[in-house]
């Protein structure tokens, strides 16, 4: 999440210092404040202007991730050659940019994540804080490969091509999973992992031996 800018801070919205402020306590504190009240009387607004916005702390937390997951393809299309990119570069693209948001973040993102895995400690499953950025993330990856398919870069499989945006979200965690355990420097096995994951993905994806094996029957 990106730090205030430099306009005054009674220029924000409430919304927009609700948001940041709980940013700031999680980062100094490890973990959320222990009320709404608390967290609003800091600010100087009644409690009631939290609830306008926010049913509670975790939307809070969804949202930081979803805003991730929207700078990371925002930033990454603003890229020259991003339209002449096949689907391949442009999911790479997005992966590399979304880690070096969390670079910048990987104090709040790991805590956020660990918290939301303590109440739902089930393996495979996705941790809640991640629900409204994985819903975008699948959107984002359907118009992908559906261009992908237009190009034939992704084999048009109608049997199971619609379970593809649930395989490469599998692949988003898989990366999250990988980035918060490297000890690289500048997460460097990251980066590679990255670029493994994604070759095979579109192994899978693309047109293969399987394929033409179908064509010619």
């Amino acid at each position: 999440m990106k730090q205030p800018t430099t306009a005054a801070p009674e220029a924000a919205t409430p919304k927009a210092r609700i948001k940041q402020a709980y940013f700031d306590y999680v980062l100094k504190k490890g973990h959320p404040p222990q009320s709404v009240y608390k967290l609003t009387q800091k600010l100087g607004l009644p409690e009631q202007e939290f609830y306008r916005v926010y049913a509670n702390f975790d939307a809070i937390d969804r949202e930081i991730w979803a805003d991730f997951g929207r700078e990371a393809r925002e930033t990454a299309a603003r890229e020259p050659v991003w339209e002449q990119y096949g689907a391949r570069e442009k999911i790479l693209g997005f992966y590399y940019t979304l880690v070096e948001i969390l670079k910048r973040n990987r104090s709040y993102a790991l805590q956020s994540v660990r918290r939301s895995l303590e109440r739902r400690p089930m393996p495979g499953f996705t941790p809640r804080v991640l629900d409204d950025f994985r819903q975008d993330f699948e959107e984002f990856v359907s118009e992908i490969l559906r261009e992908g398919r237009r190009t034939e870069e992704v084999a048009d499989r109608r049997v199971i091509q619609d379970g593809y945006p649930r395989f490469f979200w599998q692949q988003v965690l898989f990366v999250l999973g990988f980035f918060a355990k490297d000890d690289t420097v500048d997460f460097e096995r990251t980066d590679a992992a990255i670029e493994k994951a994604v070759t095979l993905s579109f192994d899978l994806v693309g047109r293969n031996t399987l394929d033409s094996a179908v064509d010619f029957v």
